[in-house]
């Protein structure tokens, strides 16, 4: 039995989406708790040389629209990647949600065999299933889980079940 590719993309990025909100939801209340300044939060990184929670969110955001808009051969919204507060972020998310939500089944039947470049420099071209199962999900999961990583490492208070959703 085979699974759609709708099934293996929507929902699945609209699941991470909901994660990410509620690590917003948490950490705003623990930063409220704790007297620190939000800004802070958004732009504390786990390591000097990875991307602050602020680009944990846009990647992730990123990769959802541009997986699907890939697939469909279609043009993605443009977001410019300035979100410096929580409410920032709750709003790239929601356009985010919005535009996810504007893909049917239909929309996305025959795309496992359209042939999908990589992002990048490495010129390699996969069909559409292999690009969500080995790039896409891969991809915006990381980014997911890096934005968990860098909340807990300030001491937020979400755990798996966030993740989890």
């Amino acid at each position: 039995m085979s699974i759609s590719m709708y099934r293996l993309t929507v929902p699945m990025f609209q699941r991470g989406l909901a994660s990410l909100k509620t690590y917003l939801d948490k950490a705003e209340a623990y930063a409220k708790e704790k007297n620190i300044d939000p800004a802070i939060l958004v732009a504390t990184r786990l390591a000097p040389d990875m991307l602050p929670l602020s680009g944990q969110y846009q990647r992730a955001s990123d990769t959802a629209k541009f997986a699907l808009a890939r697939l469909t051969a279609t043009d993605a919204p443009k977001f410019e990647d300035k979100e410096t507060t929580f409410d920032d972020l709750r709003e790239r998310l929601a356009k985010t949600e919005a535009y996810l939500a504007g893909f049917s089944a239909q929309a996305l039947e025959g795309t496992q065999t359209r042939q999908i470049t990589l992002p990048g420099k490495s010129g390699i071209i996969l069909p559409g299933d292999e690009y969500i199962a080995t790039f896409a999900l891969p991809n915006f999961y990381f980014h997911v889980a890096t934005a968990h990583a860098i909340l807990r490492s300030q001491g937020a208070p979400i755990g798996k079940r966030d993740y989890l959703g």
